[in-house]
């Protein structure tokens, strides 16, 4: 599958994209977030968006796709404009990583609702690669449908400790907050 394209864009959180150029390429980073590729076979138009959490509401904000519910209707909306139907589309899932062990799973939390979802509205899940504990770059081909996903291997780095020496001498002048 070759993905070398003119023109790869971005899909950063909250947001979504769709193209009908064939030469252009979707690309995202995802760590607990997921993106949802959709793709119309007959009409080769398709699109990614990338969620952050599956559900909420954002008094005052322009950013409410930022939100899986938001997102999806936002995506299959753009894609019905360009002429898709929404008996063809078909979707490849990624993302929903458990990024950190000691937080909420959010990661699996997102991956439930993309999977019901489509469940839901009758859009057949082609692919996907959810859960884990590893980030994923996803570049996706929005005209033929065609996806390549990569791990993001872990660094698990260590902190890093500032070492001050025991003997420093005293600043003058220094700020004390409180």
């Amino acid at each position: 599958m070759n993905l070398q394209a003119d023109q790869t864009t971005a899909v950063v959180q909250g947001e979504y994209r769709i193209s009908e150029d064939p030469s252009e390429v979707l690309s995202t980073i995802l760590g607990s977030c997921v993106a949802v590729c959709l793709h119309d076979p007959v009409r080769k138009v398709g699109g990614m968006n990338h969620f952050l959490l599956p559900f909420g509401q954002e008094e005052g904000t322009n950013r409410p796709v930022r939100y899986g519910l938001f997102a999806m209707e936002m995506l299959i909306n753009a894609l019905m404009k360009q002429g898709a139907k929404k008996t063809r589309l078909q979707a490849k899932l990624f993302g929903g990583a458990r990024i950190s062990a000691d937080l909420r799973d959010i990661g699996k939390s997102n991956a439930s609702f993309a999977l019901e979802f489509l469940a839901t509205e009758g859009i057949p899940c082609l692919g996907e690669s959810l859960g884990g504990t590893n980030a994923r770059r996803v570049i996706y081909r929005p005209t033929s449908g065609l996806a390549r996903m990569l791990i993001v291997p872990s660094t698990n780095l260590a902190p890093v400790e500032r070492q001050l020496p025991l003997n420093r001498p005293a600043r003058q002048n220094m700020i004390e907050l409180f």
